[in-house]
């Protein structure tokens, strides 16, 4: 084993997994875990961007494959999503593993800023360790449900590209959830959390701008910059701001505005995102930036397209499940740092801006109160199909916020993994609770069928585009 994974089991092994209702299936789990922190160090290494996650993907079916269970490769028109099977019968519970990177924050797993790879990529959100969690539980599983001729299937999704290009919606859109009873998943945190909760949905897309090139000193009347036509869009965007309601969200990047400042741009291009927490609003927010990149072509005489990358619904929120889920998290407890451990979480905490969080709320739970989250995530429209419900574990130092150096750092090493293996026990003995109890499965659905109503009709805010395999080249 590398001497990077020895250390950290080691460090693991120093902590006793707490009591709980389900103890025979977290020992099961707890067996696993140096496949456990060996599958998450490869994944760290890899570090792969949607839809190029290629190693990851298959290390993860490799596991799965290894340990029973069908797998079927390339599912959904996607090179890198996989659904794996064990089991038999109703009923049939999904467990969500995402695996992608996120660009320009590689970080080895130390308490100061040092890429791995200049300018590569890196875990700051912690699919690493939510992939290898998901298929730890999901082996644990089938074991049990082997072992005990328990009627039932697990179905461990591999879900690509989150971060942007929405590959649950395509695994959606393609019905790979309709046999479907319950769904579970969990996230990476810098806390412990299984409270009910909704998340933002939001639609991105790339607006294009067209001009004519020209010398930017010697003719400039003969140009048209595509440059202007991406900063005139700006400029009406922002004004939007003040009209928009105060739980929408809109962002850009300017991913390419030119190449010499000679020369008049005769290509540019900005990317936009929205959010809202009803689904319908993100499309009306995303109508008014087309129409406002629609007049800024029109005043600056360029030629506009556009391309809509990706779009999510809202979370559903589904209490009955995230009280079950909440049970064994609490029965289980936090996370519990030893001496190195606290000395690399206060040299973490230093190089975080905003208000400290307390140390010792990584051993602690949070409330069970609903969550309204700014956030997005190509989950929100699987649970708009199936009961779903999720978790997060404090894999990351308390207030480390996601998408930082810092949450790579911590999820690059023993911190990280002991956040890992409190996940991978929570999917295990919810999933087990499941088998066990189908008056909680019906409670869960009859949940499901009223919050999302009788007329409800699926349609995908992304339309039906083709998965966007490219866009993170």
């Amino acid at each position: 084993m590398h001497p990077r994974l020895l250390a950290c089991a080691a460090l693991l092994a120093l902590t006793a997994a707490p009591a709980t209702s389900a103890p025979g299936i977290v020992r099961q789990v707890d067996q696993r875990r140096d496949q456990a922190i060996a599958l998450a160090a490869d994944l760290f290494d890899y570090a792969e961007l949607g839809y190029l996650e290629l190693r990851s993907a298959q290390r993860l079916s490799d596991y799965l494959d290894a340990n029973g269970f069908q797998v079927e490769d390339g599912v959904a028109e996607l090179p890198t999503a996989f659904v794996a099977s064990r089991g038999r019968g109703a009923p049939v519970i999904g467990i969500l593993a995402e695996f992608d990177a996120l660009p320009g924050l590689s970080q080895a797993p130390l308490p100061h800023r040092q890429p791995l790879v200049a300018d590569g990529a890196g875990h700051a959100c912690g699919h690493h360790l939510f992939g290898s969690a998901s298929a730890v539980a999901a082996a644990a599983i089938g074991d049990w449900l082997e072992a005990t001729r328990t009627s039932g299937t697990v179905r461990v999704y591999g879900t690509p590209a989150e971060e942007g290009g929405s590959g649950k919606v395509y695994m959606t859109r393609a019905g790979l959830f309709d046999d479907v009873d319950i769904v579970l998943h969990w996230h990476p945190s810098d806390r412990n959390v299984a409270s009910p909760e909704s998340s933002t949905g939001n639609k991105s897309a790339r607006f294009s701008f067209h001009g004519i090139a020209a010398h930017a000193a010697g003719s400039p009347a003969r140009g048209r910059s595509a440059l202007d036509g991406v900063e005139a869009m700006n400029y009406m965007t922002n004004l939007m701001r003040e009209h928009m309601p105060s739980s929408a969200r809109m962002h850009y990047v300017i991913t390419d505005g030119g190449r010499a400042p000679n020369i008049v741009p005769e290509f540019a291009q900005v990317y936009y995102y929205v959010r809202h927490p009803r689904t319908e609003m993100v499309e009306e927010l995303f109508e008014r930036v087309v129409a406002a990149a629609e007049g800024a072509a029109l005043g600056t005489e360029t030629r506009m397209e556009y391309e809509v990358i990706h779009g999510n619904y809202p979370l559903l929120r589904n209490d009955a499940l995230a009280a079950a889920i909440h049970a064994h998290l609490s029965a289980l407890g936090g996370v519990r740092y030893d001496s190195a451990e606290l000395e690399f979480a206060h040299s973490i905490r230093e190089t975080v801006i905003g208000k400290k969080r307390p140390l010792e709320a990584a051993q602690q739970i949070a409330p069970f109160e609903f969550r309204q989250k700014m956030g997005s995530t190509d989950v929100g429209d699987v649970s708009w199909h199936v009961p779903t419900a999720g978790f997060g574990t404090a894999t990351w130092v308390p207030g480390t916020p996601g998408h930082s150096w810092q949450a790579v750092a911590a999820g690059g090493m023993s911190i990280g993994h002991k956040g890992m293996m409190l996940a991978a026990q929570v999917l295990a003995a919810t999933a087990q609770q499941l088998y066990q109890e189908p008056q909680l499965v019906a409670k869960a659905k009859a949940e499901f069928h009223k919050r999302r109503g009788a007329n409800f009709e699926y349609r995908p805010l992304l339309g039906d585009r083709a998965p966007p395999l490219d866009y993170r080249l």
